[in-house]
């Protein structure tokens, strides 16, 4: 199925280039409240009523305008990275949503990709499983309207042509490849609302299983002027498989996160060039991050005993702290990352990477703070089509649920 792209047509691609979790959540998508800048390290203050704080801010996240959306029916996003398989259920909400159903699980689909050039057995398998309670969810949800995505594993296997028609044939579901620019512009749509109010130029980065997108942006109107964006193919797994382990002492760790960093660096040279003029600006630059990575560090700088969602998403954190907690979790051992609350065995082996490559995206553009969200391309996806307000054709929402 078709997305519909905001008004951003001044983008330039430049010259060079878990655990399930299945729970019903019930919570509104909105802006946080202003930060406290006096105290540089505090969590955002955070009105208690978010029905109305959900309905106090206008467009409420900047979807592009387009006929109303069917009110009652339930739209979805399924966002298969090569990381995660991620599902968001919701009904629009005025001019927000409330999610109905939410799911996600750790699949690792790109496991051995980046030596193999292949999606293994054992990870197709492990995705199909997480898909097929996917479908569950969307069926028994009555879903109206879906969009469901793959990204950069798909996009990089030479077998992801004959997963995807695996996928279809075995869930029903109809995955659509989407190219680095689109996961990026979704992205950006699902998330900056987020970002620190403030003027100046705003870099908004994705760092996902297989792949980074940056994107620089102008914030102005309802969605954001994309002026520039580069998707480089290191995430959290790839980079893991690229460098060679030196897990035994803590300078063979230290060791290996450096050379993950010039990995990413080198990589990010040409969009680091481009964009080296606006990160001079006299004006206060900004800064936002969606990704396992980011928030799993929030919840570390937080000391959180578990993960919560309402405490992360919208947190504004020091970038010196989060350059502080990535040094720290390098030089650890994976079993002691894994007994550190929000980080466990799942994600142990995978966060250096993320914290390498955070750490390289802070070389390139310094901000003083780092934006926290916990929302994406789901979002993206769900505003994209709530806001399209398109009406499928006689027996379309019965085949959203069975074919997404």
């Amino acid at each position: 199925m078709a997305d519909f792209s905001p008004p951003d047509s001044d983008r330039r691609q430049g010259a060079r280039g878990g655990k399930t979790s299945g729970k019903v959540a019930d919570f509104r998508y909105k802006r946080p409240a202003p930060i406290d800048k006096t105290k540089p390290g505090s969590r955002p203050a955070r009105r208690s009523d978010a029905r109305s704080d959900a309905h106090s801010n206008g467009r409420g996240g900047g979807e592009p305008r387009g006929a109303p959306p069917h009110r009652g029916q339930a739209y979805a996003a399924l966002d298969l990275g090569t990381n995660n398989c991620r599902l968001l259920i919701a009904r629009p909400a005025g001019e927000n949503f409330t999610v109905i159903d939410a799911f996600s699980r750790v699949v690792r689909l790109g496991e051995g990709l980046a030596m193999s050039g292949r999606l293994s057995d054992a990870a197709m398998d492990r995705a199909l499983g997480a898909l097929r309670v996917c479908a569950e969810k969307l069926r028994r949800r009555h879903v109206y309207l879906a969009r469901s995505v793959a990204t950069e594993a798909c996009r990089r296997a030479a077998n992801g042509a004959e997963f995807i028609e695996r996928v279809r044939q075995e869930t029903g579901i109809v995955l659509d490849v989407i190219s680095a620019q689109e996961e990026a512009r979704l992205a950006v749509l699902g998330c900056h609302i987020l970002l620190e109010r403030g003027e100046g130029p705003a870099v908004i980065f994705d760092i996902g299983g297989g792949s980074t997108e940056l994107v620089l942006i102008e914030p102005e109107g309802p969605v954001p002027r994309i002026l520039d964006w580069q998707s480089v193919p290191w995430g959290v797994v790839s980079l893991s498989d690229m460098v060679a382990r030196g897990e035994r002492t803590t300078e063979g760790r230290l060791a290996r996160y450096a050379e993950m960093r010039r990995v990413v660096s080198e990589s990010f040279a040409p969009f680091a060039e481009r964009i080296a003029e606006a990160a001079r600006t006299k004006r206060e630059i900004r800064l936002l991050g969606t990704s396992g990575t980011v928030t799993t560090l929030a919840s570390v700088h937080l000391e959180l005993p578990q993960y919560d969602r309402r405490a992360v998403d919208g947190l504004i954190v020091p970038s010196d702290d989060m350059r502080t907690i990535s040094a720290r979790l390098a030089a650890m051992s994976a079993e002691e990352r894994g007994r550190l609350p929000c980080i466990g065995n799942d994600r142990a082996e995978l966060v250096v990477a993320g914290c390498a490559i955070l750490e390289a995206i802070l070389d390139i553009w310094p901000a003083e703070r780092l934006g926290v969200a916990d929302r994406g391309i789901r979002e993206g996806i769900l505003r994209s089509l709530m806001a399209a307000g398109v009406t499928p054709a006689p027996g379309r929402a019965a085949q959203a649920s069975k074919r997404v």
